[in-house]
């Protein structure tokens, strides 16, 4: 099985199928990767950038985005940089309303049992 790190430009084509010639190829690259052809390899920076355009592009509320990203970051054949984290940091996202660096940054420093220096209010929240 192939691998290639995927970038942010190709899950936005997915997840909005605007241009359709490029969620076309969107469409075709999931195709490789539901056949086990293709491993795609995501870092949290590309996740960070997809949830920030989806918001101010598109619109899209934190619960929105959250819904739209879950399945994917869960999805055979796609392997996210710090996976647990970023599943647990959409959830936080969605439900406690927070943007997703904050709440990322809460999902990693629970599962290390460690604390987070921040005069950021929306941790109050988390």
């Amino acid at each position: 099985m192939r691998t290639a790190w995927v970038d942010a430009n190709v899950l936005l084509r997915l997840l909005t199928k605007q241009p359709s010639d490029l969620a076309g190829r969107a469409r075709a690259l999931m195709a490789r990767v539901d056949r086990g052809d293709l491993l795609l390899l995501v870092p949290v920076v590309v996740i960070a950038e997809v949830v920030w355009v989806l918001s101010s592009r598109y619109g899209y509320t934190r619960a929105e985005i959250a819904s739209a990203l879950q399945p994917f970051v869960s999805a055979d054949g796609i392997r996210v940089e710090g996976d647990e984290a970023v599943s647990e940091a959409l959830a936080l996202m969605s439900e406690k309303n927070v943007d997703f660096a904050d709440a990322y940054l809460a999902a990693v420093a629970a599962k290390r049992r460690e604390p987070v220096a921040t005069f950021d209010a929306d941790f109050k929240r988390l």
